[in-house]
């Protein structure tokens, strides 16, 4: 028979490691916190995500993933935003046949 003290201990460490892996689940992983209505060029732009809040992060925004790998997050409703976001769309449809194409450098295809 184990004494107490193991047990004990046992228990403890099943605990600290269950409460932190529902707690790491639960932790927003690249959220915005605030967006800046600025306009880009969208030829500069290779990806987009949608950020909902809610869905653990606090708002909503639309992440813009830049050719060079920087990123701006930009309110989703404006008419600027939703013509970059048809743009890529776009790219990404004429680069599956073709990958080569100057525009098509960094797109990042679905």
């Amino acid at each position: 028979m184990a004494p107490w003290g193991d047990i004990k201990l046992f228990f403890c460490i099943l605990f600290i490691t269950c409460w932190c892996t529902g707690t790491l689940a639960e932790m927003p992983m690249d959220c915005c916190l605030r967006v800046k209505n600025k306009m880009v060029d969208k030829h500069i732009v290779a990806d987009y995500r949608q950020q909902v809040s809610g869905q653990g992060c606090s708002i909503d925004a639309m992440v813009l993933m830049g050719k060079g790998g920087r990123t701006l997050c930009v309110p989703a409703n404006e008419p600027w935003v939703k013509k970059v976001v048809n743009y890529v769309n776009h790219l990404r449809k004429v680069c599956k046949t073709n990958k080569k194409m100057k525009p098509c450098v960094g797109v990042k295809l679905e």
